[in-house]
């Protein structure tokens, strides 16, 4: 791998809403969907979505710090989904679907409270945000057909009510910074 490449992991309710907004970002060189923040090793999608795994539905994001600063990834991620909702995504409820950062250090993640302590501070949203923030232990990666489900699927159900109103959202408010 690059060594100029970074990774950061983000959970903001179902990973099939973010996989496509952050492949479509300038910088983003990976998108992995995946799993983090429990205590099975390997655990199955099954298995997180019972609640019990401690494991939140992830996006493991691979990006070039010269095209895209962690500032600018976060803006995304607080503006994509609800940061200030605990354990909940519209209709999606549970643990799996809590808002969580996870860094690769403790210099990351002070700098990423930093962030949010700003966000907070601003009108961007009414209420306080209750984004989970800590070092990553470890990162699963989703079984395969979980992989760019979005792009496989367009025409689903979820991928029509849920996941196409985000992405046009997303596309609408972020269209300066879109891949070409």
């Amino acid at each position: 791998m690059n060594q100029k490449l970074n990774k950061i992991v983000l959970g903001g309710g179902c990973f099939w809403c973010l996989d496509p907004i952050y492949k479509n970002l300038t910088g983003v060189e990976d998108v992995v969907v995946g799993y983090a923040g429990g205590s099975v090793i390997y655990p199955t999608y099954e298995q997180v979505c019972t609640g019990r795994t401690g494991h939140a539905e992830v996006v493991e994001v691979t990006y070039d710090p010269e095209m895209i600063s962690l500032s600018g990834l976060l803006e995304v991620f607080f503006q994509v989904h609800d940061p200030t909702s605990l354990n909940r995504q519209g209709a999606d409820v549970g643990t799996q679907y809590r808002s969580i950062i996870l860094l690769n250090d403790e210099a990351e993640m002070q700098q990423v409270k930093e962030i949010v302590e700003k966000i907070d501070q601003s009108s961007l949203w009414r209420s306080k945000i209750v984004t989970q923030i800590d070092v990553l232990t470890e990162f699963f990666p989703a079984e395969e057909y979980h992989q760019d489900y979005y792009e496989k699927n367009p025409w689903a159900g979820y991928c029509q009510v849920v996941i196409n109103p985000k992405v046009n959202k997303f596309k609408q408010k972020f269209a300066d910074q879109l891949k070409k």
